[in-house]
């Protein structure tokens, strides 16, 4: 076999011998990524309405004891999980079961880990998103009788969702990236998929190049369709106005960003 000689030649026979392995590695980091920002939403979600819960004079001493120990748990969990590098967590959580004698599959255990690192950084997203939406809303929802997981699924939370979109969007592209550091743990994601493809011929500066140009891909792919999502939640920028007494209408046009006031 005559071995190329210029470096899109070994380009293009890295990607000859191993595009399925690359094409596999990219589906786990998909999947890794897209399902630990998923259930880090839903984490996030849980610990920013349990942080927010009110706490009025007439409650009882064992609503606030339990309250404020919650709020302390709940605290050093985001804190933990903030202050620390997922590599490190990967190597406690995935090493740490195992001497507990609890063996977790790789993609589990990578699924896992992105889970919860995610959930720390979407509950400080989203409880920042719940204080944007104007207080009155909730005093609002308050006052007709709602209860404050009332008021925060049906009034607050749909509001605060949109606010953080972006926010989402961009842990979601973090999480893409980031998984890279799972290869400590021997998961088959894009990155260890190319440290092994470059092993064979010691052709990392080529290996690494390919999966560079997957992540680059990926991102911005991602990034464009989270926009689209975006725009798309934003509505019509034309809206119309139904008069209560008559029939008449009035169609109005609301600003957006990056419109110019006009004088």
């Amino acid at each position: 076999m005559n071995l190329p000689k210029t470096f899109f030649g070994w380009v293009g026979l890295l990607i000859e011998q191993y595009g399925t392995m690359f094409l596999r590695g990219t589906g786990y980091t998909l999947i890794i990524a897209l399902s630990g920002t998923v259930i880090g939403f839903v984490i996030g979600l849980l610990v920013a309405i349990l942080k927010t819960i009110p706490v009025v004079p007439k409650d009882g001493w064992l609503k606030k004891i339990g309250l404020k120990v919650l709020n302390v748990i709940l605290n050093v969990y985001v804190e933990v999980f903030r202050g620390t590098p997922m590599i490190v967590q990967s190597m406690v959580i995935y090493y740490g079961s195992m001497s507990m004698g609890i063996r977790m599959p790789v993609l589990f255990a990578a699924i896992l880990i992105v889970s919860i690192n995610t959930g720390a950084y979407m509950a400080e997203i989203i409880r920042g998103g719940i204080i944007s939406v104007d207080k009155g809303q909730k005093e609002a929802a308050t006052a007709i009788g709602m209860t404050h997981w009332q008021s925060m699924v049906r009034v607050v939370l749909p509001q605060a969702v949109r606010n953080i979109m972006p926010s989402i969007g961009n842990e979601f592209v973090v999480n893409i990236k980031d998984s890279s550091v799972l290869n400590v743990i021997s998961v088959n994601e894009l990155y260890f998929t190319g440290k092994s493809a470059a092993g064979t011929y010691y052709r990392y500066f080529e290996a690494f190049f390919i999966i560079a140009c997957i992540y680059l891909v990926l991102t911005f792919t991602i990034t464009r369709l989270l926009r689209l999502l975006e725009k798309k939640m934003d509505g019509s920028a034309n809206y119309t106005i139904y008069g209560s007494q008559s029939d008449s209408k009035a169609s109005i046009k609301l600003p957006r960003e990056g419109d110019v006031p006009l004088d």
